[in-house]
């Protein structure tokens, strides 16, 4: 995700996602914090809560990103 979106398109692009789309990038998450999830994991939570772990992992990764 490219680091000049704001907070509100995050989170609409989040959104956005459907499931699998969203296991995708918390996969291969490409940010300053280092996420150990299965994909069988990741599948057995609702769609709900794999947004609000991809928002977190994003606005954390950005907020390290801005402190160094």
């Amino acid at each position: 995700m490219a680091p000049s979106l704001s907070f509100e398109q995050y989170c609409a692009y989040i959104t956005s996602l459907n499931k699998t789309e969203i296991i995708e990038r918390l996969l291969h998450f490409d940010g300053l914090i280092r996420m150990d999830f299965t994909e069988e994991y990741l599948k057995s939570l609702d769609v709900e809560k794999l947004r609000h772990i991809l928002l977190a992992a994003v606005v954390t990764s950005e907020r390290k990103k801005a402190a160094s």
